[in-house]
């Protein structure tokens, strides 16, 4: 586990090298802010249907051979941008080309990965492996996007590119030598058809039975409401408090700087409070979530820099407790061979609110502007789950246990554990 939450340090650290690096260069091809939306959401847009198909072949397939195989293709895509970055050959046709087919492959490598380091360690530390991975995941961010800028002024564009395609070899190379922990699940093996009588079971599930399991289980579809709303109206923090900064507050481009490294503080430490999770639930993400809108409603609010900073803290802890927290609950709740196809179904659904969460909250924001947005945002956010909470509550059975006699001895609520 060690050697695998290093690896994916160089890992996450070379990607967010490399998608920074990338933002920066289609603006210098193009000088369209709009060209470099467009190809984000040209790299993101393959998980909204091929994310099914990525998290079948996660069950069916030996994982750490898928994962191999898919950092290794992540890492070859990395090197052929380098090559044409170098050789000046790298237009926004084949750019565009090149992304689409990093979110493919991205499909089959997301569900592998995260599933292959919960292989690790034993079922009880999942969560805290989730929660490691979490904060291995913002620290890379955090360094990445540092370097980028300083590997692109001593030594070029390419080598961003050339750096983020080694730290995929990097995975790829160290792969072969994890050993899973005593009492994992056992890694997905390919089989064939399902005897008569028993289909269904095991990993000859097909997508459709792992899209009826996804709807059928009420805490997995309450949790995508809770994300879903959340992303949508909250957490675009790169937008929302750009506009509040850079606008009512009349803070520079430093300020805005500032405000996102307090941003990726709290992403760390809320990581590290999020692994020491040991039995998540939907409940606590929706809590956190809730609470996360209602700061929310306050950093809309703020007078001043000074009290956003007080404020931007706690919401990105909140925020990344709640993410490790939701993220431990989709990956243990289904059964081992259903994993993949779990994180398939998630990996399409999280696409379309983060295709559509922005252009939404952008709206809100000419209507109401960054206050207003901000407000309402997180208004939404906290009355959504608060009235989800009530609604839940109301919903709850009752039983009367009576004597012999026919007086009530006891009245319990029964509810299954969320």
């Amino acid at each position: 586990m060690r050697w695998w939450s290093f690896a994916n340090f160089v890992s996450n650290t070379g990607t967010w090298m490399q998608l920074t690096v990338q933002n920066l260069l289609v603006l210098q091809i193009t000088g369209s802010a709009a060209a470099t939306g467009l190809s984000m959401s040209v790299q993101a847009a393959p998980a909204l249907l091929m994310s099914l198909l990525g998290g079948a072949a996660v069950d069916r397939l030996p994982r750490k051979v898928t994962a191999a195989v898919s950092q290794a293709l992540l890492g070859t895509v990395a090197f052929v941008m380098a090559l044409l970055v170098a050789l000046d050959r790298l237009d926004m046709t084949s750019l565009m080309v090149l992304a689409a087919v990093t979110g493919i492959v991205a499909t089959v490598d997301g569900p592998a990965c995260a599933l292959l380091g919960n292989d690790l360690v034993p079922p009880e530390d999942v969560p805290s492996a989730i929660g490691v991975g979490a904060l291995v995941h913002s620290s890379g961010r955090l360094l990445g996007a540092a370097l980028a800028g300083v590997t692109v002024g001593f030594l070029g564009t390419a080598a961003a590119y050339t750096t983020n395609g080694l730290s995929f070899l990097f995975v790829a190379s160290v792969i072969p030598f994890l050993r899973p922990a005593p009492g994992a699940a056992p890694p997905s093996k390919p089989v064939g058809r399902a005897p008569a009588g028993r289909r269904g079971t095991g990993a000859d599930m097909t997508v459709r039975q792992g899209l009826a399991f996804f709807a059928r289980r009420p805490r997995l579809v309450a949790l995508a409401g809770v994300t879903g709303i959340s992303a949508v109206f909250g957490r675009n923090y790169g937008l929302t408090l750009a506009v509040l900064v850079t606008g009512p507050l009349a803070g520079g481009a430093g300020a805005f700087g500032t405000v996102s490294t307090v941003l990726a503080v709290g992403g760390i430490l809320g990581a590290v409070l999020g692994a020491r999770l040991r039995r998540p639930s939907v409940r606590l993400v929706g809590t956190l979530a809730a609470a996360g809108g209602l700061l929310q409603v306050v950093a809309g609010l703020s007078p001043s820099m000074a009290v956003l900073l007080v404020l931007v803290l706690p919401m990105a802890v909140v925020e990344s407790v709640s993410d490790t927290a939701g993220t431990s609950v989709l990956q243990t709740d289904p059964p081992a061979h259903l994993r993949g196809r779990v994180l398939g179904v998630w990996g399409s659904i999280s696409t379309v609110w983060g295709l559509g969460g922005p252009p939404a909250l952008g709206l809100l924001m000419e209507l109401a502007g960054a206050r207003g947005a901000l407000v309402t945002g997180g208004l939404i956010i906290a009355g959504s789950i608060g009235a989800g909470f009530l609604l839940r509550r109301r919903r709850t059975p009752t039983v009367v246990l009576r004597t012999e006699e026919g007086d009530v001895a006891d009245r319990a609520k029964l509810s299954t554990a969320a």
